[in-house]
Formats: C-alpha cells, sequence, structure tokens
C-alpha cells in the first residue's frame, strides 16, 4: 500500500466515523449465549437468540432464516425481529406454516455477525400416528456445583424433545468452594438476574444441548428464590412482587417463549399444552406462581419446613392448592385418555412422602416436607 492510498483510507475513516463504529461491532462476539429454539408445534416454533457486548443500539434488527437442510439452500422461512434494550436485545422469532413432523436448521445475523446453526423440528399433526417420541428431562442445573458433562450427552442424542422442569439458575451466592465462581451475590435485580442468566448460557454444552433440539420449559422456584410460594418469599420481604416480576422478566428473555408470553409485572403464564400425534399428550404446569404458602414455616420465615403431622394438621387441609383452582380445572380438562400417554412436566414432589412411618390412615403420624 503507498503513502497516498493509505492518506485516502484514513481521510475516508475521519469523515465517517460510522465505518469504525461498525468495525468495532464486528469485533465483538454478538451471538456469546447461543441461539435456541422451544414451544414447537405442527406448523412452527419459536427461535431465541440474545444479542451481547458493549454499545448495542437501543434497537438493532436483527434478521433470522430458517431452511430445510443445513447447507440453506432450502429456505422455508426468514424474517427480521427488532432486539431491544428495554428486553436484554433478545430476540423471539416465530416462523409459521412450516410443514408438520420434520427437522429444520435456522440461523440469525446482526451487526455484520451470524450466529451459529441450530436444529429444531415441528410436531407431529394432532392427528397424526406417531411412532416414538424420544426426549430427555432435566432440572437443578447448578451452575457453580459442577460442569455440565450431562449437556455434552444431550447434545450427542437423538432427541425430539428437551423438556427443563425448573430451576434452570440458582439465585445463591457463591459458595469459596464453589467448581465454577459465578458473578455477584445473591440475585435480586433484574440486572442480577440477567447477568447470572448469561453466565449459564455461556456454557458450550448447554449451548450445544440448546441448539440439538426444541426446549419446553416450566420453572421451579430458584429463578426467582427458594421455596417463594405465590407472592411470598422465604424471608418474608415486603418487596417480594417486585422481586418476582423482575426474575419472570429475565427468565422470558433468555428462554425461547414466544413474545404473546411475555411477562406483564409479576405474573407470566407458563402452563401449556403439547400434542405429539396421538401417541402422548404434554401438559406444562405451574407450582409456584398460584400456589398456597407452605404451612407451618420456621418461626419468622417463609418457605419450607420438615414437620411431624400432629403438630400441623393444616396440612391436611383439603382447601390447600399447589396449582390453583383454574389450573387445577385446566388439566382435568385436558388429560386425554383417548391417547396412550399423557406427560405430566411438573416441578415439584407431588405425592405425601414421610420421613418416618406414617402409620395407619389417620393416626396422625408421619414427619413431611411442607414444599411439597
Amino acid at each position: 500500500m503507498n503513502r497516498r492510498v493509505l492518506l485516502r483510507g484514513t481521510t475516508a475513516l475521519a469523515f465517517a466515523p460510522w465505518l469504525l463504529r461498525h468495525a468495532r461491532a464486528a469485533d465483538v462476539p454478538r451471538f456469546a449465549l447461543g441461539i435456541a429454539s422451544g414451544q414447537p408445534h405442527a406448523q412452527g416454533m419459536v427461535l431465541w437468540t440474545r444479542l451481547t457486548g458493549p454499545d448495542l443500539p437501543e434497537r438493532t434488527p436483527v434478521q433470522w432464516e430458517i431452511a430445510r437442510d443445513e447447507a440453506f439452500t432450502d429456505i422455508a422461512a426468514r424474517g427480521e425481529e427488532t432486539a431491544e434494550a428495554d428486553w436484554a436485545h433478545s430476540v423471539h422469532a416465530e416462523p409459521a406454516g412450516l410443514a408438520p413432523a420434520r427437522w429444520y436448521w435456522y440461523r440469525f445475523r446482526a451487526l455484520g455477525q451470524q450466529s451459529s446453526i441450530g436444529r429444531t423440528r415441528t410436531t407431529p399433526a394432532p392427528d397424526a400416528e406417531a411412532g416414538a417420541l424420544n426426549f430427555v428431562i432435566a432440572s437443578c442445573q447448578r451452575y457453580d456445583v459442577g460442569h455440565y458433562a450431562a449437556w455434552r450427552h444431550a447434545a450427542a442424542e437423538s432427541l425430539d424433545l428437551v423438556m427443563f422442569l425448573g430451576d434452570y439458575i440458582y439465585e445463591y451466592a457463591t459458595s469459596p468452594k464453589a467448581v465454577r465462581p459465578l458473578e455477584g451475590g445473591h440475585v435480586r435485580t433484574l440486572a442480577q438476574y440477567r447477568a447470572r442468566y448469561a453466565t449459564h448460557k455461556s456454557d458450550p454444552a448447554l449451548q450445544a444441548a440448546h441448539a440439538a433440539a426444541p426446549w419446553l420449559l416450566v420453572w421451579d422456584d430458584h429463578e426467582v428464590g427458594n421455596d417463594y410460594a405465590s407472592l411470598q418469599g422465604q424471608d418474608l420481604e415486603p418487596d417480594f412482587r417486585a422481586r418476582r416480576a423482575a426474575a419472570y422478566r429475565a427468565y422470558w428473555e433468555h428462554m425461547p417463549f414466544p413474545k404473546a408470553l411475555r411477562p406483564v409485572d409479576a405474573n407470566m403464564r407458563i402452563t401449556g399444552r403439547l400434542d405429539w400425534g396421538r401417541l402422548a399428550r404434554i401438559h406444562l404446569i405451574d407450582d409456584r406462581q398460584y400456589r398456597d404458602p407452605q404451612v407451618c414455616p420456621k418461626p419468622g420465615k417463609g418457605g419450607s419446613n420438615t414437620v411431624p403431622l400432629k403438630d400441623c394438621p393444616a396440612l391436611l387441609d383439603p382447601k390447600r392448592t399447589l396449582l390453583g383452582a383454574e389450573q387445577e380445572q385446566w388439566l382435568a380438562q385436558g388429560w386425554d385418555l383417548s391417547r396412550p400417554w399423557n406427560l405430566l412436566a411438573q416441578q415439584t414432589l407431588m405425592a405425601r412422602c414421610s420421613w418416618t412411618d406414617p402409620g395407619a390412615p389417620g393416626s396422625g403420624a408421619g414427619t413431611y416436607w411442607t414444599d411439597g
């Protein structure tokens, strides 16, 4: 390069600072948290990603496309979403009009970069005869106490679905003996929840599992706080509604849920149902948002306890509920005895389980954990 060409290029950059901005943007990983798909149905699914890196515009266009082949020579659908700072620059694309019971490949583009490629699929049509459903269930993936070897195995399997049944993150501060230390302390604010999800989603094995198959997800307690019940936290904090609102917002931002399920204040619906042809019906339920608080807590605390039944007769109150009346009715009405399988995707111990001899019915014996 001669001096004249060099000077001409330098002058052009001096009068076009946007070139420098975009050059810098292209050097920063913009898809560092991976990609995901979820909520599949016979004509489509949700495709997810979240833009990363500094200096992101308030509103950033993100292109997506989904193809019938891994080489993207046969495009089935494409579109554009706007990643907004208010929602952590998350993207929830919803392709429609796809063929039932087939595999697809998808990817995103933004700020001069392209994401990795993910594989996803549609479900069989509701009335189709489906021979098999291959899935894994997972839960309680506490990042700081171990590595995600199980996700490496899951990503290598031939799976139709991953069902994640709660505790995608843990809100606890890191122990001094942690295998993988976490940022910050005990999580309570929106910024802290977002950071905790970002740390979990940085794991390569978890990213690979998300990219290998569509996911169905429900939460448990640690996406908000240990043993929370409805609008009551374990520590009886007076601002728990605000904390739950922050937690639900961060959860939606980081999961492949449709835009229609975006939380409003401290409320978000995760209850849902999916039919896998005539073979199975999957019911996704919520044991936290609508439940009654646990009875007989420790003095000055909310949350769970382990108590003798004779000291806590409220455990036998038939009006108490994990699901709330509306969700109980929804579940009962949707249970489908015409299909060989009904699968209940849920979070919490749902049978009475005594730590000691429960004795004869009505004896008042037994020792029970009050969260289940």
